[in-house]
């Protein structure tokens, strides 16, 4: 086995298989943006709310309400392709908030068909029905991941969350790809479009949630891979300051670096402005007299097939002004609450993907493996010797290799810098028997890779797994403590396990509770040391 067929294969799977994250399992399609009436009166089925920008008629359910395809801000279309998000424009007559609009342009694959439509600035409101709350309700704000390349806020249902928590959930789409993170000379907003999009979403929070019953002054941001690593963001960036109190990062670790292929990362702007060069020369407009005016012309599909695989946000930026990591270190991030934490075998998914391409890893193919993700002659050899490949199924190896150095051990960095500073709550999802997001057979079990912990908290694309009964109560654990955790910015509850600060909370169906073996476990002595 080559270093090169390796390396083509991450191509393909860095990004899917970062989508596991819900998109994958998406039922519903996307729709086009919601129509407009003029009927002014309250319909017989369904639930009507007046917001700042005007009515909006949603979905009664059983407990819960949800209006979708809300927009938060401008269509990113013409002259706005590749600028800030601009206000979106109030209506008039009752907006029809039944179903989703459309996702935000990427590949086919993970939105069933993909998307290619730009007007993809819309949120979901997940609401408890029922009467007017004495007091405003918390709000949860779900970033999606996707390696900021797929992905949709309306694939994440939360009505569970919304109505075991009796807290209001919303779900944002953001701009992804290069029309989400282009990087240009002279562009305003260059490289973090889609983080300003997120800003925009938390702003359009703060002046219209309270139409929902939820308090615009007690939101948590929350999010999952890519998401969660825009939660990283938003703490370094001084737009965001006040748009949030509290901080859920799941699987996204502050301190990923671009040599780690396989967990969200940021890109210094001159690298960042490199992509966009590629980008520009990959669709016929490097030669042109204004290269963003010939971009602004392409094609959204000419887009999508010319943009690299992987997406970062770019620092050194007036919105990110430094690395996530750096500013982490250096403190200068937002002190709020923070919930974090990982999941046992993050990497296990990466890793049977590319041992189902057709790359065994054996003791014999096992250096070539390692080297063709650590370049590092030195760095490779002490992988190698630190997580020795014995049989012929070195997959599950190779699966540690990844959530180790990708995932587990940044996540225990992350947290260990942030409790210098804010109140830090840690957990370890470890449910070996999680309910696969993917069809198939995998080459050997997965464990709890990434994104497994998702359908504990949500039901992706509208569907619920299939679970036992002891899943079911972690999952109904899990919604206490995040959304305990979203009320006070502590987890603990009274129907849940005690969460003692200072551990890692593992969360298991049998057994939720602390444990201290968490960087054993994962090697992170060897990582931390490694240069």
């Amino acid at each position: 086995m080559s270093m090169h067929r390796v390396l083509t294969t991450l191509t393909t799977l860095t990004c899917t298989l970062a989508a596991l994250t819900a998109v994958l399992a998406t039922a519903r399609p996307a729709l086009p943006a919601p129509a407009l009436s003029t009927d002014r009166a309250t319909p017989a089925v369904g639930t009507t709310v007046r917001t700042h920008d005007g009515l909006l008629r949603g979905t009664a359910h059983d407990g819960y309400a949800t209006f979708e395809g809300i927009p938060y801000a401008a269509p990113p279309v013409g002259r706005l392709r590749w600028a800030p998000p601009r206000p979106a424009r109030p209506w008039t007559g009752t907006r029809d908030a039944t179903g989703p609009a459309s996702a935000c342009p990427q590949p086919a694959g993970e939105v069933p068909g993909g998307s290619t439509d730009e007007d993809c600035l819309y949120l979901n409101v997940t609401t408890p029905a029922g009467a007017t709350p004495r007091h405003p309700r918390p709000v949860i704000v779900w970033l999606h991941g996707g390696g900021f390349t797929t992905g949709a806020g309306s694939s994440y249902d939360a009505h569970r969350m919304a109505t075991r928590g009796d807290v209001v959930v919303v779900t944002v789409n953001y701009r992804l790809g290069a029309l989400g993170f282009l990087a240009h000379t002279g562009l305003t907003g260059s490289g973090t479009f889609g983080l300003a999009d997120q800003q925009a979403a938390l702003r359009w929070v703060r002046a219209g949630i309270g139409a929902f019953g939820g308090d615009p002054h007690h939101v948590t941001l929350a999010g999952e891979s890519a998401g969660g690593y825009s939660v990283c963001a938003q703490l370094a960036s001084p737009a965001a300051a006040g748009l949030f109190e509290r901080a859920i990062i799941q699987s996204g670790p502050c301190t990923g670096r671009p040599d780690r292929p396989f967990a969200p990362s940021a890109a210094a702007l001159p690298a960042a402005r490199e992509t966009g060069a590629r980008l520009a020369a990959g669709v016929g407009c490097s030669l042109a007299r204004d290269t963003v005016a010939c971009l602004r012309k392409v094609p959204v599909s000419r887009l999508l097939a010319a943009q690299d695989t992987d997406q970062q946000p770019a620092y050194a930026t007036p919105l990110l002004p430094r690395d996530p990591a750096a500013a982490l270190a250096a403190g200068r991030v937002q002190h709020v609450p923070v919930l974090l934490g990982s999941n046992h075998d993050e990497g296990n998914g990466w890793a049977a993907g590319i041992v189902q391409a057709g790359n065994p890893v054996t003791p014999e193919t096992w250096p070539d493996v390692v080297a063709a993700f650590f370049p590092d002659p030195a760095r490779a050899r002490a992988i190698v010797h630190e997580y020795p490949v014995t049989g012929p199924d070195g997959g599950p190896v190779f699966g540690a290799v990844i959530g180790d150095a990708d995932f587990a051990c940044p996540t225990l960095r992350t947290g260990d810098l942030l409790s210098i500073r804010v109140p830090v709550w840690r957990y370890e999802f470890a449910d070996e028997h999680a309910p696969p997001l993917t069809p198939g057979t995998p080459p050997f079990p997965l464990g709890a890779p990434h994104a497994a912990e998702l359908p504990y908290l949500y039901d992706l694309g509208g569907r619920p797994r299939t679970m036992t009964a002891a899943q079911h109560r972690l999952a109904t654990t899990m919604i206490d403590y995040w959304t305990g955790f979203a009320r006070t910015g502590s987890p603990g509850t009274p129907a849940a396990p005690p969460w003692p600060r200072g551990t890692v909370q593992s969360l298991t169906p049998d057994h939720t509770g602390p444990t201290r073996t968490t960087a054993g476990r994962h090697h992170c002595a060897f990582w931390n040391a490694l240069p």
